[in-house]
């Protein structure tokens, strides 16, 4: 073993030297302090990239490895002494460690206390969020600082397309009319980094199939793969509507709507879908009532789902969710009399308010978004509301209620 990672060490040592030009930004606060840094997200987002541009930043660099590596199958938990004795063999004595994707090692979550409470630095990727959540929720509780990371924002996807992001707020003609040509790319081919290199679909089809074989079947031991790839299906075919687990378990042919909850509990752990709950002061209804499953990046759901192309107004919608996922936000749809896409909760209040709508077909369409927006900002108190579309910029006063429209590249550079 030891030699074998003489080698894996030296080798992926010249491999990850250069990074990718687009600069993904972390809070320094994140990187200087003292605990664990856990960067986390779905397979090919970015976190080798994000890993290697925190490093080349670092006085101490040498003190990395990457545990999604075939030569490394055999790496079991009593490894990781060869591991730092190794690392001090080859460098010297260093205070900082990078170690990429180390969900793939049990038992990992020990060493990395060790060299925690040793008053070590050290960085961590990994792609499942109940492994992480598990083993550093028993062994490492309040010594690890999390970063979710996800594809590409607008604004990296533009620095990705190697145009420049105007400083001044008012736009010229040219420049709205760039940027807005630049966002209709956008909602189509997503973030995904290497994908955006590739443009093949093949590739976003093996992305897929090792999420779904290594993270979800592998990993739960399970081996009901029809199951999963209906459900997957399903849901990409209607990201962004509703749905429960007893229909679900219908479609998919599975008797029990618990199996389907599993299911998707395995796959939200992989980042690759999220649901959320209608708003309701009863955890209980909210257990209960339908969820809306979103997909992390449109390029997967254009992959995965069927003729899903021509409905901008979901792809809309999914993008939106991920850039307030990736904001932070905690975020609940809206559903009494109508339904508004998303409110935003802080504590115990709900603050905002959002409708997402890529064109107005007619009057009758554009008033049905202002009234699922009215009936949230009524509900919980809201003097403003926002209404995201593809192209339209206006603003509305109803009675006490102001009702803001503006594009959603707009709202994107915010």
């Amino acid at each position: 073993m030891k030699e074998i990672l003489r080698f894996v060490i030296k080798e992926q040592r010249v491999r990850h030297t250069v990074a990718l030009e687009v600069e993904r930004k972390v809070p320094q606060v994140l990187i200087t302090a003292h605990e664990i840094l856990v960067i986390s997200g779905v397979r090919r987002c970015g976190k080798s990239v994000l890993l290697q541009q925190i490093r080349t930043k670092q006085k101490e660099q040498d003190f990395f490895i990457n545990f999604d590596d075939e030569r490394l199958l055999n790496f079991r938990v009593e490894h990781f002494q060869l591991l730092h004795e190794v690392f001090i063999e080859m460098y010297g004595e260093q205070s900082t460690f990078y170690f990429d994707e180390i969900q793939n090692i049990s038992g990992w979550e020990r060493f990395v206390r060790r060299l925690y409470d040793s008053g070590l630095k050290v960085f961590l990727t990994g792609s499942n969020a109940m492994m992480l959540s598990r083993e550093m929720g028993t062994h490492l509780t309040g010594r690890f600082l999390r970063f979710e990371l996800f594809p590409f924002s607008f604004q990296e996807y533009i620095a990705y397309k190697r145009k420049k992001i105007p400083s001044d707020k008012i736009l010229t003609t040219s420049e709205r009319g760039i940027i807005a040509g630049l966002f209709q790319e956008y909602l189509l081919e997503g973030g995904i980094p290497l994908f955006l290199e590739t443009k093949q679909d093949l590739y976003l089809k093996q992305l897929y199939e090792s999420i779904l074989y290594k993270d979800v079947l592998v990993r739960n031991n399970l081996t009901n793969e029809k199951e999963m790839l209906q459900l997957v299906y399903f849901l990409a075919s209607n990201a962004a509507r509703l749905s429960t687990n007893k229909s679900l378990a219908g479609i998919i042919g599975v008797k029990n709507p618990t199996t389907v909850s599993n299911y998707i509990h395995f796959v939200e752990n992989t980042y690759l879908i999220f649901q959320i709950a209608r708003f309701d002061f009863s955890l209980k209804s909210q257990i209960l009532n339908p969820k809306k499953t979103y997909f992390v990046d449109n390029a997967l759901i254009l992959k995965l789902g069927f003729n899903f192309s021509q409905n901008r107004g979901r792809l809309l919608e999914n993008l939106v969710f991920i850039e307030l996922k990736r904001r932070g936000l905690e975020i609940f749809y809206h559903q009494s009399k109508v339904e508004c896409d998303f409110v935003l909760r802080n504590g115990f209040n709900i603050t905002a308010a959002i409708q997402v709508c890529d064109s107005f077909e007619n009057e009758m369409t554009k008033q049905r978004e202002i009234n699922g927006l009215l009936d949230a900002m009524h509900t919980y108190n809201l003097q403003t509301g926002l209404i995201l579309t593809i192209d339209s910029e206006e603003t509305l006063q109803i009675g006490e209620c102001q009702i803001q429209f503006l594009p959603t590249w707009k709202w994107l550079f915010e």
